[in-house]
């Protein structure tokens, strides 16, 4: 599986509330896309969520988060990793 970052704008003054509740939304929807959301975060003074996913494609991904109520064109694969 392939693991992505997705950028989402337009959160500003978004609750960590809030942010839990589209984020479970996205756990809901996955399992159609055969993607998995990691984790979430939110930087509410920018406006700025990023999301951590493993899936079959960004496009699984972009599906997901259309479904979720949160589209967004901005994922990007993550091939090289180190820790």
């Amino acid at each position: 599986m392939a693991r992505f970052m997705d950028v989402h704008e337009g959160f500003v003054g978004v609750t960590e509330e809030q942010l839990r509740e589209a984020h479970e939304r996205d756990l809901a929807n996955e399992g159609a896309e055969g993607v998995h959301f990691e984790r979430a975060w939110l930087d509410p003074e920018a406006g700025k969520v990023f999301c951590l996913s493993s899936g079959p494609s960004k496009e699984a991904v972009m599906r997901v988060h259309e479904k979720s109520g949160h589209p967004t064109a901005e994922v990007y694969e993550l091939p090289v990793e180190v820790e």
